[in-house]
């Protein structure tokens, strides 16, 4: 049995990612996909449009076979550790012969070439340079790479480049028998905010989401009949869209009462970053102004927002360190079909971690509270605090209720 894996955040799941994961079981001839997915929060910091659950059950019913949670700690971070996580989570598996994902520019080699770089000092060195600089990171890498020769003028830094380069540096890390399968990006770009009919972005869809509060035509171009049928279903009832602007209060609370020993304990902050917060919370009254107040070209939106919601979270630098150290201690299993369930009982016999489709049977609402908690229980209890937050993003006071992670399991879809 040929098993590809998919790394990916499905905000929400939409045409663009059907595609992908049928050219990867046609690619690889599969007979399994499984996608690990981020959670509550997705990797620059933002909230997840619908939760988890149903972002998941989309994917399986549109050609993902099983749908695995990557957590908090490793799905609210940079590309280099998101991409660490997603893998050595595919890694410990012990199923997984591809890892397959979208690229500007699929050429393996070229990809490759600038994975290779990023182990380079010189480039580490002409990176922070240009970061001091001012240059974005996308700007700043791809100048370091082209100066050391590890790439072409023409190469394309994008956000799906430079995650595809952060799998294969992860891959040839910590999972080096797993095949990397590049499949080219089609349609708009990552950030395009317009549409361009059946391939949009994620980021226009959720733009037009927020908008409407209601599925328009060109969402339904957009998106495969399974993903509209169940967002328009969580629209009707208030549970979607989630707004972070619910957070807002919390997170401005927080800063102003945090000292300043406790935020340099958190994940994603330097030293005087701490300084520039605590002023801007001063004299911030909303998200918006906070972060606009905060940027630099030194600390951008994405970095920013990443460290609000790990202070949400209650993460700390060090405990972060030691989840890097392990990878993920279990398998959380979200969404699967048949065949879904048939690789479960593979991951079983050859995973080296344990596979988890009910909360409780790990940590339930009590232990959750006392946070007594072993390794494994740590790093599902920030998956909890996330969803607790996520709840209250929920536009509909009924549905802001806690406790989902305890009373929800894994969704099985018969086909």
């Amino acid at each position: 049995m040929q098993t590809v894996g998919i790394i990916a955040e499905y905000n929400p799941f939409h045409n663009g990612h059907a595609y992908q994961a049928k050219q990867a079981r046609r690619l690889t001839n599969a007979d399994t996909v499984i996608a690990v997915m981020s959670g509550h929060f997705t990797q620059r910091g933002e909230i997840a449009i619908i939760d988890k659950w149903h972002r998941a059950e989309t994917a399986v019913h549109s050609g993902i076979d099983l749908v695995l949670e990557l957590p908090a700690v490793f799905a609210v971070r940079s590309a280099q550790f998101f991409a660490a996580g997603g893998v050595r989570l595919l890694q410990k598996l012990g199923i997984v012969d591809y890892l397959s994902f979208g690229a500007e520019n699929a050429d393996l080699n070229s990809l490759a070439a600038a994975a290779s770089g990023l182990d380079d000092p010189l480039v580490t060195e002409k990176l922070k340079l240009g970061l001091d600089r001012g240059k974005n990171y996308a700007a700043a890498l791809a100048d370091a790479l082209v100066t050391q020769g590890h790439t072409a003028h023409d190469f394309i830094i994008s956000p799906n480049n430079i995650l595809a380069v952060e799998y294969l540096r992860a891959l040839a890390q910590y999972a080096p028998k797993i095949q990397p399968l590049p499949v080219r990006r089609i349609g708009s770009g990552f950030h395009d905010r317009c549409f361009s009919g059946s391939y949009s972005s994620a980021t226009a869809i959720r733009s037009e989401l927020y908008r409407a509060t209601a599925i328009t035509p060109p969402l339904r171009t957009a998106m495969p009949t399974a993903t509209t049928t169940m967002i328009d279903a969580l629209l009707q009832n208030g549970s979607a869209p989630a707004n972070i602007s619910a957070l807002e209060n919390s997170i401005l609370a927080k800063l102003r009462s945090l000292s300043d020993m406790e935020l340099l304990a958190a994940p994603e902050i330097s030293e005087g970053l701490e300084n520039r917060l605590k002023t801007a919370s001063r004299n911030a009254g909303t998200l918006s102004e906070l972060l606009a107040l905060t940027k630099t070209k030194r600390y951008p939106f994405s970095r920013l927002q990443r460290l609000l919601i790990h202070l949400l979270l209650g993460t700390q630098r060090q405990q972060i360190e030691e989840f890097d150290a392990s990878g993920t201690l279990d398998a959380r299993v979200l969404a699967l079909n048949n065949q879904g369930r048939a690789a479960l009982r593979k991951i079983a016999t050859q995973g080296t971690i344990p596979t988890v489709t009910k909360t409780t049977a790990v940590l339930n609402s009590r232990s959750y509270h006392a946070k007594n908690f072993s390794p494994l229980q740590s790093m599902l209890a920030v998956d909890i605090t996330a969803t607790e937050l996520f709840s209250l993003c929920l536009p509909e006071p009924a549905q802001k209720k806690g406790g989902l992670d305890f009373r929800q399991s894994a969704i099985h879809v018969s086909k």
